[in-house]
């Protein structure tokens, strides 16, 4: 067995672990961190919207030897002072998208960009799009988004229960608050691709975040008939059986939509590539931060609110004191986690130890059955 899979049976059968729950308030403070950083370049840079959604013109030339910056300055030169960007696409052509730009404007435009290129006007493709059809597409999206969550709410409250819907609903706006903040600090456009992109990194981070809400579900099935573990124990527990299952299924998601990013996108210079890879790119990968460091987490939180949770984690603390106080019965169980529980604060230890074996130790002889020679 490789060394990652006998990690990751270990880790399944409680035998090594990491607290993740103990330390959820640095996770917590790291995630605020970033919503803020990723809010703050929302509001002061703003999203670079694209034609699709301002409305402009899209000029593609053919193959040429002008470079993308000398293209785009003699663009906006054409244009009167409209923004333009340019790409340079993968066979030399060029890709120049001038917002702002309505039909009367966008014939001269045409001309110029033919002079200045030295590229026959009737070469020069234009696509006209109108702000009208920009707006259409995003008021589906944020339908479309918000229909999302709806369901997704309603399916996890019925599946699981209502607080890892509201745990699940937190992460997923927390992934979506990384990505678009990363896309305003970048700078990348913002085109129907994006929203694509955006709407599919929902799913993989809601799959992750199921994966363990239902392993959390099955070991916190009778949880107060017991008093070995407190709910934040099992839901670390949890955590760290599937943890190899999400770093394989994430790093294998990640592996394509990085070539597509940086191969495709940078080396190529397709631009919807990029429109979509990036959102894939930042979604997926925080995506599996928040199914690991928040939602179940946030989850433990909620549960331990309840009064249940307080009465059972009160017993774990007073069993766990007898037990001490008698020299360590040998009653009990050596699987159980050391040191002491706050009601309030779970446990200070969360990884479980291993489990104890049975003896190979071969019996002593008994008493002599009585035959001399």
């Amino acid at each position: 067995m490789s060394k990652l899979g006998n990690i990751g049976a270990r880790l399944y059968r409680g035998e090594v672990g990491y607290d993740f729950i103990g330390k959820r308030k640095i996770w917590y403070g790291i995630s605020i961190l970033i919503t803020i950083t990723a809010i703050v370049g929302l509001a002061v840079r703003g999203l670079n919207m694209g034609i699709e959604f301002s409305g402009g013109a899209v000029f593609t030339t053919p193959s040429t030897s002008v470079s993308a910056s000398e293209a785009q300055h003699q663009a906006e030169s054409a244009a009167g002072g409209h923004q333009a960007v340019v790409q340079k696409l993968g066979d030399g052509a060029l890709r120049i998208q001038i917002s702002g730009l309505d039909t009367k404007q966008a014939v001269p435009v045409q001309e110029e960009l033919a002079k200045d290129l030295s590229i026959p006007v009737k070469d020069v493709n234009t696509q006209l799009v109108g702000p009208s059809w920009g707006e259409q597409i995003a008021n589906k999206a944020w339908l479309g988004l918000g229909i999302f969550m709806v369901l997704v709410v309603i399916y996890l409250a019925i599946a699981f229960e209502w607080r890892m819907a509201l745990a699940a609903l937190i992460a997923l706006i927390h992934d979506l608050t990384i990505t678009v903040g990363v896309y305003a600090l970048v700078g990348f456009e913002v085109t129907p691709g994006t929203v694509i992109g955006l709407l599919t990194i929902l799913g993989y981070s809601l799959y992750d975040t199921v994966v363990v809400f239902d392993s959390l579900k099955e070991a916190s099935k009778d949880i107060t008939k017991q008093t070995r573990f407190t709910y934040s124990e099992i839901a670390n527990r949890s955590i760290n059986s599937t943890l190899v299952r999400s770093i394989n299924t994430t790093v294998v998601a990640l592996l394509p939509v990085a070539g597509l990013l940086f191969v495709g996108g940078g080396v190529l210079g397709a631009g919807m590539l990029n429109d979509i890879s990036l959102a894939l790119f930042v979604g997926l990968a925080a995506g599996a931060y928040s199914s690991i460091f928040i939602a179940t987490p946030l989850v433990a939180d909620f549960k331990n609110a309840e009064p249940e949770m307080k009465a059972l984690a009160k017993r774990v603390k007073a069993k766990r004191a007898a037990a001490a106080a008698k020299g360590a019965s040998q009653e009990e169980p050596q699987d159980a986690v050391p040191g002491g529980t706050d009601a309030d604060d779970e446990a200070d230890a969360a990884v479980v130890g291993q489990r104890r074996q049975p003896s190979t130790r071969p019996r002593g002889r008994g008493r002599s059955s009585g035959k001399r020679r």
